[in-house]
């Protein structure tokens, strides 16, 4: 079982594929334990990608002591990192906070972001969003996993896709079931969520970013992923006007496989 105590607490880790090294992260779950299922569809057959449990997620423990923020976040994934001997690693950060882990590294450890992928993410949180996922998180709490998994659902996929597939997504084997009894752990990925603010520190960044705006994210909207594309020195963005927080069906996957593989070609 591949896990290392890195940063004073066990993380979970599962590395995939061979090639150039790169790490998939993305919001309050993970794509552990056969979840690389989610993963964009031939990431695996182009890179080496390594795929992490956050603290308190899947088979990584944390440290409830610590200030959850996503510099510890951030701290966790270089250490692993220098375990494994690697640097100069494409950061793909999708559906929230693992995009904002992927900007700390950035800032903290340059050398080891050969390049960064940004979607549904933020530089800092505006009082909309503070109150969004503060919801989510007094939800699942005062009312279970399963009302919280209905609101995310509603928020983050366009209503075409959960009406179609609604009785898939809701369950406990649906999106965010990561979370089913972890009420502490989500909290705390919601305080470093929250406390996230690298505003005046992304002008640093060196790395060239792919900065994806989905056009129907009620969630981190284009106005937060535009503005984290102003404020880094080499980013290039794309609009995908019909996508929602969650990239979700065949031709949006497709589309954004396209995307994402032209950018990392070129790097």
């Amino acid at each position: 079982m591949p896990i290392v105590n890195v940063n004073n607490h066990h993380m979970y880790y599962e590395i995939l594929g061979e090639g150039d090294p790169a790490i998939c992260m993305g919001g309050w779950g993970t794509y552990c334990h056969g979840n690389e299922r989610n993963l964009a569809q031939g990431l695996t057959d182009r890179f080496q990608t390594l795929i992490i449990d956050y603290r308190g997620i899947g088979e990584s423990t944390d440290d409830l002591s610590e200030p959850a923020t996503m510099k510890l976040h951030a701290q966790d994934v270089m250490a692993l990192l220098d375990h494994l001997g690697w640097s100069n690693v494409h950061f793909i950060g999708l559906v929230g906070m693992g995009a904002c882990v992927a900007q700390e590294v950035a800032i903290q450890r340059p050398e080891l972001v050969r390049s960064m992928v940004n979607m549904g993410c933020w530089a800092a949180v505006d009082p909309m969003l503070q109150d969004q996922l503060e919801l989510f998180r007094d939800v699942h709490k005062e009312m279970g996993f399963a009302a919280f998994q209905k609101l995310v659902c509603c928020f983050s996929f366009r209503n075409d896709f959960y009406n179609k597939n609604r009785d898939r997504l809701l369950g406990e084997h649906g999106p965010w079931s990561e979370l089913i009894g972890r009420e502490t752990a989500h909290a705390r990925l919601v305080d470093a969520c929250i406390s996230h603010d690298v505003r005046n520190q992304l002008s640093q960044v060196k790395a060239p970013t792919l900065m994806v705006h989905s056009g129907m994210d009620v969630i981190t909207t284009p106005k937060y992923t535009k503005e984290i594309e102003a404020l880094l020195p080499n980013a290039e963005g794309v609009d995908m006007p019909e996508v929602a927080h969650v990239v979700a069906g065949k031709e949006q996957k497709i589309a954004f496989c396209d995307i994402l593989f032209s950018f990392l070609d070129k790097h």
